[in-house]
């Protein structure tokens, strides 16, 4: 899978900075899925650059997924600023736009990591595009993810068992609450970055998703 250039898109604040990522597919095939891929929080040094961010879309990549990750606004090169997760969930919102624009008929994925797990999750939940949610360490401790306990679209996650900011078994109580189908992975001794361990995240991305595929009603 090669590297697009880096590009933006038009946010509801200004450009956005985006990094578009198409994987090797025969002559007129189609990528399995399409994913938008939100960061970890803009005031913590999260950016579409932070490494397990940048193994999990190399992994969905590797299963056959286009993928768009971006900086928030006010990250990097993305106009506007901070707003306190309001514009933030906007900003997630004009990327699937512009997945869905782009990659008509195919499923359009919605993934993130920490903050950009609670981006991600409760925009997805209630958006009738999105058919797939993808968690990474997700914020729930710091976050309301309430809109999940009645989504049935497939809720996947990954934890580390040493997440340090959102302990484990918070994350198992939070599960517990979630209707199915969902899965969750614990990658053993990982804190809440996945230090040391972040082609482990990517690994996880391919166990759960390599084989999975969305039920047809």
């Amino acid at each position: 899978m090669m590297d697009g250039p880096l590009r933006e898109i038009q946010g509801p604040a200004g450009r956005l900075e985006v990094l578009l990522e198409q994987p090797a597919l025969p002559p007129g095939a189609t990528p399995r899925a399409a994913v938008v891929f939100a960061h970890p929080h803009p005031l913590h040094g999260g950016t579409m650059h932070t490494k397990a961010v940048y193994r999990a879309t190399k992994a969905l990549g590797r299963i056959g997924c286009a993928v768009l990750r971006f900086n928030f606004r006010g990250v990097g090169r993305s106009e506007g600023k901070w707003d306190e997760g309001r514009g933030e969930r906007d900003d997630f919102r004009a990327a699937l736009d512009f997945m869905a624009a782009r990659y008509p008929n195919v499923e359009l994925w919605a993934a993130g990591f920490s903050f950009g797990a609670w981006v991600a999750l409760t925009v997805g939940a209630v958006d009738e595009r999105v058919s797939l949610l993808l968690g990474i360490a997700p914020a729930v401790t710091s976050y309301d993810f309430s809109v999940l306990e009645t989504s049935t679209k497939p809720k996947f996650f990954i934890h580390g068992e040493r997440d340090e900011l959102i302990p484990l078994q918070a994350m198992w109580r939070f599960y517990g609450r979630l209707p199915e189908p969902k899965e969750l992975v614990v990658i053993d001794a990982a804190n809440h970055l996945f230090d040391g361990l972040v082609l482990e995240v990517g690994d996880a991305v391919e166990d759960l998703l390599a084989d999975y595929r969305t039920p047809t009603h």
